[in-house]
């Protein structure tokens, strides 16, 4: 093969690589949602003040990169390390479209301003409630936000797989942030 050929060749592979991380496996659609939580970095120690330690309060939340269509969000916070299996802190959904941050201590009621609605976590409780792991490893706490491209029909309450039972099919993308907690 002549060096040319190579080059062209080397220069396709490169281009298409490129597409791919540009573009992702979606179609050609970019990937935008981008979710942050300015209280600690991504893959970062979560403050106690967030914790069972602390004020148990959820932390603020912000993000951009909404993509076209998106009617509502979703949000699941969960521990996969959690010595019974993952063990979801916090559930909330419809979430309007316009909305691009949640404060500090969302309260902790069934319904919010605005429509949003939030279910039962693993403490049986409504609303966010913060890592309180056994001693030892610090667990992983993801925090997923989900565009989706309708209002749910589900009602305050439901759970982690109601939400993700109900969301099958209509999420427009998601994003992650990560933080570790340990006592």
């Amino acid at each position: 093969m002549r060096a040319s050929a190579v080059i062209r060749s080397v220069s396709g592979l490169l281009l298409a690589a490129t597409m791919y991380l540009v573009c992702g496996a979606q179609g050609g659609k970019s990937m935008s949602l981008k979710l942050t939580i300015r209280s600690f970095e991504n893959g970062g120690t979560i403050p106690k003040e967030f914790t069972c330690d602390g004020a148990d309060m959820s932390p603020a939340l912000e993000w951009t990169g909404a993509p076209t269509g998106t009617k509502t969000f979703a949000l699941i916070a969960d521990d996969p390390d959690a010595p019974a299996g993952t063990w979801v802190h916090w559930v909330l959904w419809n979430l309007p479209p316009g909305t691009k941050l949640l404060p500090d201590a969302v309260p902790t009621k069934a319904e919010l301003e605005g429509g949003a609605k939030q279910g039962q976590n693993d403490f049986k409780k409504t609303g966010y409630r913060g890592p309180c792991p056994p001693p030892g490893t610090p667990h992983r706490y993801f925090f997923k936000l989900y565009a989706l491209d309708a209002a749910l029909k589900l009602p305050a309450g439901a759970t982690k797989s109601d939400l993700e039972r109900t969301m099958n099919g209509h999420i427009l993308e998601q994003s992650e942030w990560m933080g570790r907690y340990s006592r």
